[in-house]
């Protein structure tokens, strides 16, 4: 719940970045600070960040960098949320709906606004389906094996939303993640404070509890690392063609 009597407070600050501490309260009036913030920071300095830390539901991004685009600036805003996605090949939830907006400003024109969150459907619209007892469609939810479920209660009560665009929106909400709670202090799951490094290794054990679970770039690394050791195998046409392409 939201602390009424929250006052939010600047925590920390560079020539284009700043950090301002929510305390708990409802976050308009940081968000409001925030996007004035950045504002005044990337006139001074082309391109400016601001983090905002312990705070609530934020309702429609975009509206919210509207104040950017009328300034003539681009602007780009992300935030992490409960648990509901789960890693790539896991199980559990672990990452929120992680939205994500920008706004380009246009000549004469209303700005382009983009407002989008990183599941196939909202949590209302299966959560409405299981009010009227309908079933979903196949590709929304995830049941509490981490397999296709049409079944909005198991969706719900056990099991996860899908990431939109699969493996790839798993990693983009991780990508968010990252950037919402690890770069500005603020929580992951159930883990209090530390720095980001730190942050980043709790997710990662977190994300590692399954053992189905795959981080992004690991299979890479690994075979970089094989490569480095023991060579890469070339077909003798290949070697051939890069041969003659050398000569």
């Amino acid at each position: 719940m939201a602390e009424a009597a929250a006052h939010p407070a600047l925590v920390a600050e560079r020539a284009g970045s700043c950090l301002i501490d929510n305390r708990d309260g409802l976050p308009y009036v940081s968000v409001e600070w925030a996007v004035g913030e950045v504002i005044q920071r990337a006139r001074r300095n082309a391109i400016a960040f601001a983090g905002i830390r312990n705070s609530t539901h934020v309702g429609v991004m975009g509206i919210h960098l509207l104040p950017v685009a009328q300034a003539g600036l681009v602007g780009l805003a992300f935030t992490n949320s409960p648990a509901a996605i789960p890693p790539w090949g896991g199980k559990k939830a672990l990452f929120g709906t992680n939205p994500v907006a920008a706004v380009f400003p246009r000549r004469d024109k209303d700005p382009i606004v983009v407002d989008l969150a990183l599941t196939t459907v909202v949590r209302g619209r299966i959560m409405m389906a299981m009010r009227k007892g309908e079933r979903i469609p196949e590709g929304w939810a995830l049941d509490r094996h981490g397999k296709p479920t049409t079944d909005p209660k198991e969706a719900i009560e056990r099991g996860s939303l899908f990431p939109i665009g699969g493996a790839k929106g798993a990693m983009l909400a991780l990508t968010f993640e990252l950037l919402c709670a690890a770069l500005t202090g603020a929580a992951i799951g159930p883990e209090a404070d530390s720095f980001f490094a730190e942050r980043v290794e709790t997710l990662v054990a977190a994300m590692l509890a399954d053992p189905e679970v795959r981080l992004p770039g690991e299979r890479r690394f690994a075979a970089e690392k094989a490569a480095r050791k023991s060579g890469i195998e070339v077909p003798d046409d290949l070697l051939a063609q890069i041969e003659k392409l050398g000569k």
